[in-house]
């Protein structure tokens, strides 16, 4: 076969594999029982996906290259599972900030005085900023983290300060 019919950049370029969510070294992967939920669906999903790319009759380098990035993001998503603490704090009295907790903060001084935030602290896989979901690694959660109702607490962004009380705290 001539050369003219060889795709040059299929040839042993390696795939480009999305890390997954930042979890420092030796932090324990705490999860929500919904976090938790939502990471066994992905691992089905991503099952599902590779099961369908070994039976599809696609060009084989094509193939190969679609089954290796399944297998890393399965092999990762593998060990997020097995290394999750599942946190379910479900009926926990309001008495303090910790993990799963949707607390909303009013700014007291600095930033915008009288700004309200809620979010809710929870596993990093499950972090969503649109959703009001912050990754309990992320500094505003290890700020509150340990907080009470009432108390106020410096949040720091870059070289810039800002007073928060804590105005609301659940567990759901």
């Amino acid at each position: 076969m001539s050369r003219a019919f060889v795709k040059e950049d299929d040839a042993g370029e390696a795939p480009i594999i999305a890390p997954r969510a930042a979890l420092p070294p030796g932090v324990t992967n705490y999860v929500t029982p919904k976090g938790l939920e939502l990471l066994r669906q992905e691992l089905e999903e991503l099952e599902a996906q590779r099961a369908k790319t070994e039976a599809s009759p696609d060009e084989p380098a094509n193939r190969t290259r679609q089954l290796t990035i399944l297998k890393a993001q399965i092999s990762a998503l593998s060990e997020r599972l097995n290394n999750a603490k599942v946190i379910d704090n479900s009926g926990q009295a309001p008495e303090e900030v910790r993990f799963g907790a949707t607390v909303t903060l009013k700014t007291v001084k600095g930033g915008k005085p009288g700004l309200v935030r809620t979010f809710t602290i929870v596993g990093v896989d499950e972090a969503s900023l649109p959703q009001g979901k912050i990754a309990f690694v992320a500094p505003i959660a290890k700020a509150v983290i340990g907080a009470k109702p009432g108390q106020q607490v410096t949040l720091r962004f870059g070289k810039e300060e800002e007073l928060v009380e804590v105005t609301g705290l659940v567990y759901q």
